[in-house]
């Protein structure tokens, strides 16, 4: 059980690898093969992945929002065959 006490403070090391592992959360929770205690601990896991992700997709989408002086457009295929011809 401190495995899992541990790995719910260690911070992931990037994006893909936080999505990565909640991936695997979720693949074992779906089997229903986990003792109860475990499943709490992957939820709680689970849920602290969910978060880093989306604080991650919030910092990329204001370093865009700079980027692009804070114009974002919808990408369409008709915008990008515009610009390329």
């Amino acid at each position: 059980m401190p495995n899992n006490t541990n790995a719910a403070v260690t911070p992931p090391e990037s994006f893909e690898g936080a999505m990565a592992e909640l991936a695997q959360l979720v693949s074992q929770m779906e089997s229903g093969q986990l003792p109860l205690e475990a499943s709490v601990a992957a939820y709680a896991r689970g849920s602290e992945l969910v978060k880093y992700c989306a604080a991650q997709l919030e910092k990329v989408e204001s370093q865009v929002k700079v980027l692009e002086g804070d114009m974002l457009k919808p990408f369409s295929a008709d915008g990008v065959d515009e610009g390329g011809q």
